[in-house]
């Protein structure tokens, strides 16, 4: 019963999110078409903080605009980015990883599409010295590149992110607050890349914060990917719940309401 109560939590965490407020938004990169989506708080706030949300590698799915209800049931704007691009949208798990991995090589393109939507939420209403950058997955890459980019936010927060870096980019001092939120037992995410994010948070003197979910693998918040971990991508309500009351810490922290 104890489990059973944990897993209604969780999926309550994704299941409740208000899909009618969401509104399309085409932007651009040059000629290329981007379409993310944006809702705004269901409560005023003077500071109007904002979330711009990273998706995973598959691109906006359901889980990114869940978790977009929820953000603005808590009283945030929040955006969610497009990466790909009208007409690149990922067919399946193959292109994903081809499309996905395109980026993270070419990490300043990924840092320019970040800061594109990061425009978005601020014409949606955001105040732009008062936003958090928070991804899931690829999307987990791309806030530390957001960090790395020193784009104007006041931090960021990775869930089950890859925290590779190329070993031969400069380290540059990381102002923006840090916490990533990891599967213990994630298979995709190397001890040895780890430590290298790890030393990498001391190197740039960052304000960092690294918690570990028990019995956790990759994509741990998701419900989509069933709970077999032999998968190696699997939902843990648990995991789920007490990453997003660790989400809610920081954004209380780091944000003014």
């Amino acid at each position: 019963m104890k489990n059973l109560k944990y897993f209604i939590l969780g999926v309550l965490i994704y299941s409740n999110a208000s899909f009618g407020q969401l509104k399309a938004v085409a932007y651009n990169d040059g000629s290329k078409i981007l379409n993310g989506f944006k809702i705004k708080p269901t409560k005023k706030s003077a500071q109007k903080p904002g979330i711009l949300i990273l998706p995973a590698w598959h691109g906006i799915d359901k889980a990114s605009k869940d978790i977009a209800g929820e953000l603005a049931n808590l009283g945030y704007h929040a955006f969610i980015a497009d990466i790909y691009g009208e007409g690149n949208y990922p067919k399946d798990n193959a292109e994903a990883g081809q499309k996905s991995g395109y980026y993270k090589t070419n990490y300043k393109e990924y840092q320019t599409r970040i800061s594109l939507a990061l425009e978005q939420l601020i014409k949606a209403g955001a105040n732009p010295d008062n936003i958090v950058v928070i991804g899931y997955c690829f999307g987990g890459t791309g806030v530390l590149e957001a960090a790395r980019g020193h784009l104007n936010v006041k931090g960021v927060v990775s869930f089950h992110g890859g925290l590779g870096r190329d070993k031969t980019r400069p380290t540059e001092e990381i102002t923006t607050k840090v916490l990533v939120c990891h599967g213990a037992d994630d298979p995709y995410v190397s001890a040895a890349e780890i430590t290298a994010f790890q030393q990498e948070m001391r190197d740039t003197k960052a304000d960092w914060q690294m918690i570990y979910y028990a019995n956790a693998v990759h994509g741990f918040t998701n419900p989509e990917y069933g709970n077999d971990n032999s998968k190696g991508a699997a939902y843990n309500a648990i995991a789920a719940r007490r990453s997003f009351e660790h989400l809610k810490i920081f954004l209380n922290e780091v944000l003014k309401k």
